[in-house]
């Protein structure tokens, strides 16, 4: 599934042969979270040359629902996407609920954001849904916490997460042998906040099961940055060194830079499209606010060192007066820029650390920030 071709320092990169594409790596996840790409379409997703994207278990499984991805075949035919689909659990939407989710032995039950009927994910169930969706890779139910968390807690959070994993293993392997699970792969998820007593332990329970990938969870949920970078250096070399290292849910392009320096390939996060429709574009020089008045006479593209659609077809003055206006043009715009500027950073990264430049690469991307 996974073979490392080459590092740099700490950073690595390698290819994921997965059953609807190859994915390089480091690679960057955009978020599918209902089986789209906010205000893009599968085309868009092409163009971009986007290998995989995420869809979310939790709002899949509420809206439409087990029956129509399995109508389809799955959630690439029912999307369009011919790529590759990485699916979660549904544990973070469950973290997130907050009072409106209970955390049972058994799993996580919840009220839904629709219509507030109670539903129950399983570690058994959330792979039944990711198996609707016929995803690429899976992962397995996890207990997240918030960060600081007392040292009660984070055991708790480990143990509830290895024997989650366990029982998904076993299920996975069950599913296999009834032919069920032929193009699928699972992931499990390291746990234990920022401590490295129980991160370790958490790894190491882990890694006994032999997933076929692992990743870092419970990030970027409290913690100061320079905790997380820590937990990441101390937590990567505890993972197999032939099997992708996949940090959930993180982040900005600096933090993408730093996590790929500690060894982590595969990344996700909303922060790209998100922040294009609330204004914010990321560029080589910096992230700029198009809503902000200086941008209204201003005829340059988003980033002069982008090759990207909405950089090639109008300008700085134009998007702020879309954004302004409120137009829906403006979303698509915006999207397809920040994406392109995560997919090309990644493939750039990945292009340096073949070259074994990354130190300079490092170097060259925070300078032109002034960093």
């Amino acid at each position: 599934m996974f073979f490392l071709q080459a590092s740099s320092g700490s950073a690595r990169a390698g290819v994921l042969s997965l059953a609807h594409s190859l994915v390089q790596t480091p690679v960057f996840m955009p978020v599918g979270t209902q089986a789209c790409v906010k205000s893009l379409d599968a085309l868009d997703l092409q163009n971009l040359g986007a290998k995989i994207i995420l869809a979310n278990t939790y709002h899949t499984y509420l809206r439409p629902g087990a029956e129509v991805f399995g109508k389809f075949g799955g959630v690439h035919s029912f999307s369009g996407f011919g790529g590759s689909f990485l699916s979660d659990s549904g544990g973070f939407q469950a973290f997130s609920l907050g009072g409106n989710a209970k955390k049972l032995e058994n799993g996580v039950e919840f009220a839904s954001h629709i219509d507030g009927s109670r539903h129950l994910f399983t570690p058994q169930s959330v792979l039944d849904m990711q198996l609707a969706l016929n995803s690429d890779i899976m992962m397995v139910l996890d207990d997240l916490i918030a960060l600081p968390a007392d040292r009660d807690r984070l055991a708790q959070s480990v143990d509830t997460t290895t024997r989650w994993a366990r029982q998904s293993k076993t299920y996975y392997e069950r599913k296999k042998r009834e032919g069920k699970a032929e193009g699928n792969h699972i992931f499990g998820i390291v746990q234990g906040g920022v401590s490295q007593e129980f991160r370790a332990k958490s790894a190491s329970e882990l890694v006994e099961l032999d997933f076929h990938g692992y990743a870092l969870g419970g990030l970027a949920v409290g913690e100061e940055t320079q905790q997380m970078y820590d937990t990441i250096e101390f937590s990567t070399p505890l993972l197999p060194r032939d099997k992708p290292r996949y940090l959930m849910g993180v982040g900005t392009p600096e933090n993408l830079i730093e996590a790929i320096s500690r060894g982590v390939d595969m990344f996700d996060c909303v922060m790209p499209t998100r922040n294009a429709r609330n204004g914010t574009l990321f560029t080589s020089f910096g992230r700029i606010n198009i809503k902000n008045q200086q941008y209204r006479l201003d005829e340059g593209a988003i980033d002069s060192e982008c090759e990207c659609y909405a950089c090639k077809s109008v300008s700085r003055a134009y998007l702020h007066h879309l954004f302004r206006a409120n137009e829906l043009s403006y979303h698509r715009f915006a999207s397809l820029h920040n994406l392109h500027y995560y997919l090309e950073l990644m493939r750039r990264a990945r292009e340096a650390i073949v070259a074994d430049k990354w130190g300079e690469f490092r170097a060259e991307f925070y300078a032109k920030r002034g960093a």
